[in-house]
């Protein structure tokens, strides 16, 4: 039995209408990705931001329609981002500053259009605020794995928009999640560095950069610049 076929500006505190998508002739829209860890102070963060200079490298700063958040299953609500994340993302060129944590809420799902966890547990935590969101929420590292399965070529062209194209890759995905399992059920998820020394941090950053890229390549259609 084979897998079915896979079918064909940014961040908190910005309006849609600020970040809404460039390309001529095309709706004004977005998409918007949230990224959901525990306290969102460490792994959500990071992500978030890493996403938003990914993005940024490969569209502008305008990211094509692109909003990316983050939130915390317990957020520390309106907390700053772990001074050792602000090094990690500094390692990586990205921008750290202005960062408030926040608690996930129901709108925070109902608003996304892709919902990215750090563990299986927070995946299900998402999933049973309901919302529709099962289709939608996936681990990082199990988007990447099923991202990196769809042909590029079954996906919109970047010329019919980054949402459009973004919105046909989480189909794509959520189609075949029960063909492309893990291969051990640690491989889906990343640690929490909470309270851990720098050297741990950087580790886990490596570890979303490496998820991040195949994902961003994917949604943009552009590769990472060498």
């Amino acid at each position: 039995m084979t897998a079915p076929e896979a079918g064909r500006g940014i961040g908190n505190g910005e309006s849609a209408a600020e970040i809404t998508t460039t390309f001529v002739g095309l709706p004004r829209d977005s998409f918007r990705i949230l990224h959901v860890s525990t306290g969102n102070v460490c792994r959500s963060p990071i992500t978030e931001r890493l996403t938003r200079h990914f993005v940024a490298q490969r569209l502008g700063v305008l990211g094509g329609g692109l909003i990316v958040e983050s939130a915390g299953t317990w957020g520390h609500e309106g907390a700053p981002m772990e001074s050792n994340a602000e090094t990690v993302l500094a390692d990586f060129g990205a921008d750290a500053s202005g960062f408030v944590g926040r608690e996930l809420l129901d709108e925070h799902v109902i608003r996304a259009d892709l919902v990215l966890t750090a563990t299986r547990d927070h995946r299900a935590q998402v999933i049973s605020m309901g919302h529709s969101a099962g289709l939608r929420t996936f681990t990082l590292k199990e988007f990447t794995r099923l991202v990196k399965a769809i042909d590029p070529a079954t996906l919109p062209p970047l010329e019919e928009g980054v949402v459009f194209r973004a919105r046909a890759l989480v189909r794509a995905a959520a189609a075949l999640r029960g063909w492309l399992l893990a291969p051990t059920a640690e491989a889906d998820e990343v640690y929490d560095p909470y309270g851990a020394p720098l050297t741990f941090f950087r580790s886990v950053g490596d570890e979303i950069h490496e998820a991040l890229d195949p994902v961003v390549t994917a949604l943009t259609g552009v590769r990472a610049r060498a």
